[in-house]
């Protein structure tokens, strides 16, 4: 059974903000991802946050529990390198074990084709000239 440390969490602020900010969106019915690259060659991180408007916080602990569990499960299948904010919805809540198994299925399926490929030299942008003048006199 795998395990979630640390390593694979994203626990600070920044981290979460970073997600928010430079990274794009994946919407289902149960829950919105928030995912980017990292920039770095290491297992993907996740974040998992909760709304108060969803409920309690007995309510809003047991959705987080139920989608860190399935995704758990899953932990070595997301691609290397990236940095995911879960967002779960209310409906995630009743929803059986299968349909949120499918749906974090999809997500992989998703973010499979987001896979960074090397960028081609053509696709390069062309160095800006170096002004080597000086204004000095």
């Amino acid at each position: 059974m795998p395990d979630f440390p640390k390593s694979v969490r994203l626990l600070r602020p920044p981290e979460f903000r970073q997600t928010y900010d430079g990274g794009k969106k994946y919407s289902c019915a149960l829950f919105a991802v928030f995912y980017r690259k990292s920039g770095v060659a290491r297992d993907a991180r996740f974040g998992f946050t909760c709304p108060r408007a969803l409920g309690k916080a007995v309510v809003r602990n047991r959705i987080k529990r139920r989608l860190r569990e399935c995704v758990r499960l899953r932990r070595e299948r997301f691609p290397i390198g990236f940095d995911l904010v879960f967002n779960p919805r209310k409906a995630l809540l009743d929803a059986p074990w299968a349909e949120i198994e499918g749906h974090v299925e999809k997500l992989l399926q998703h973010l499979e084709t987001k896979r960074p490929e090397a960028p081609s030299p053509e696709a390069r942008s062309p160095e800006a000239p170096c002004d080597t003048s000086s204004s000095r006199s």
